[in-house]
């Protein structure tokens, strides 16, 4: 290892530390770790090591992230959110743990139907469980977390298929007799391993209302907007999650939708000044801000490539199972670090249709497996799903692990259990 990759991950590490002492307040530690970046040089040698340091703060995701929160808070002025908070909430009372099933499972399936993956779609899903009031059977802090990463399962059938057929075929292997079914009972097996997860690891969840919540009185009072407020900002909601949903088609404009139609609500005066300044600089933005360019900081000293080469050394003589289990692992842990969930793709998996060669394997089934992983990971909160599960859930460090860790385990488990029955 290369001084910088010490560097680089000692920062990782005392950044979390930190986190979980608790010895600053949330959002802090990010922060800092983005000076020490900038103090250890831990920064590529034609970047500017400030703007290299708070790249967070000029990410584009992050900013649309930010000004939808924006909308968000409009939006739960409205008789909308009251009908939508009552529903949910009436189911969530009336069928408690098992209401708390059916909401996983209806987030998958809707994750399914918009082709998952998306900001707008994880945003708008925690924003809605932010409406839920807080009740001792099934409390939010239970919710926030099964139900954002819920919004990563399934993985979209196409893209991976794709995805994983274009890698094949770029290290050479002919895909002709590869077809989508194998891919999509891998994706369903999946989903069932991160559905056994929801049933067993909302017994680990904290019983605590959530940060959205501790800024908001117990009762929420009935909104007192003229109608055609709500309908625009009813309008102004609808018309950001469909940009955020299709910002590749859109391109830049779907990231700059939410902050116009922020500014149209501060302007007709459904929010204030000051409800808009605390919505963009929350916590949780400042947060996700603040740890992308530590993220990236890894990927760029090598450290991330480092330890894909180790383990796929170890792992060249491994029987199949385990070998696309712990390339599963690999490449979900990458795509945890940087955030670059395609790019871990990349990286992995020719070593893992390499290694399979190698050994006389057909590579296929494990490279959909790792490919797919890409989309499992998330035991860190330095990415924009899990740093907003984790703000807005108002968890520790431990209480997000405890669900966390386990989870990026299983889902590559069944992942590997899934490429052996289906392939």
């Amino acid at each position: 290892m290369t001084l910088q990759m010490i560097l680089a991950l000692g920062v990782l590490i005392f950044m979390i530390v930190l986190i979980m002492a608790d010895v600053l307040p949330f959002g802090a530690p990010p922060l800092l770790a983005s000076f020490l970046l900038v103090i250890f040089q831990l920064y590529p040698a034609d970047a500017d090591p400030i703007a290299y340091a708070f790249a967070g703060f000029t990410d584009s995701n992050v900013w649309m992230i930010a000004f939808f929160m924006v909308v968000l808070a409009a939006f739960q002025k409205t008789s909308f959110t009251a009908r939508v908070r009552s529903q949910m909430f009436k189911l969530a009372e009336r069928g408690g743990f098992k209401g708390y099933l059916l909401l996983v499972l209806l987030v998958m399936v809707a994750c399914a139907l918009t082709g998952g993956h998306s900001t707008g779609f994880y945003v708008l899903i925690l924003g809605l469980v932010a409406t839920i009031p807080y009740d001792k059977k099934l409390p939010t802090s239970k919710l926030v977390m099964p139900l954002g990463f819920a919004c990563f399962h399934p993985v979209n059938f196409a893209v991976n298929f794709g995805l994983c057929v274009g890698i094949l075929n770029s290290a050479g292997f002919a895909t002709d007799g590869v077809s989508m079914t194998p891919f999509i009972i891998t994706t369903l097996i999946g989903c069932v391993g991160y559905f056994i997860w929801s049933f067993v690891g909302y017994r680990l969840l904290p019983d605590h209302a959530i940060a959205v919540q501790q800024e908001q009185s117990d009762e929420v009072a009935a909104s007192d907007l003229p109608q055609w407020k709500e309908l625009v900002t009813v309008a102004c909601l609808v018309a950001s999650v469909v940009g955020m949903m299709f910002a590749k088609q859109l391109g830049d404009v779907a990231y700059i939708l939410p902050g116009i139609f922020a500014f149209l609500l501060l302007g007709i005066k459904v929010v204030d000044w000051q409800e808009m300044r605390n919505s963009l600089f929350s916590p949780v933005v400042l947060m996700m801000c603040c740890v992308i360019p530590v993220a990236n900081a890894l990927s760029d000293s090598g450290f991330t490539a480092l330890v894909g080469n180790m383990v796929a050394d170890a792992a060249s003589s491994m029987p199949p199972f385990w070998l696309t289990f712990v390339f599963c692992l690999l490449t979900s842990a990458c795509a945890t670090f940087t955030g670059a969930n395609f790019a871990s793709a990349y990286i992995f998996v020719p070593i893992v249709i390499a290694a399979c060669l190698a050994l006389g394997v057909n590579p296929v089934g494990p490279a959909a497996a790792s490919t797919m992983a890409a989309f499992a990971g998330g035991f860190l909160p330095i990415d924009g799903l899990p740093a907003l599960v984790y703000g807005w859930g108002n968890y520790s460090m431990k209480e997000f692990w405890k669900f966390t860790i386990p989870m990026w385990i299983i889902n590559c488990l069944f992942l590997a259990i899934g490429a052996m029955v289906a392939f």
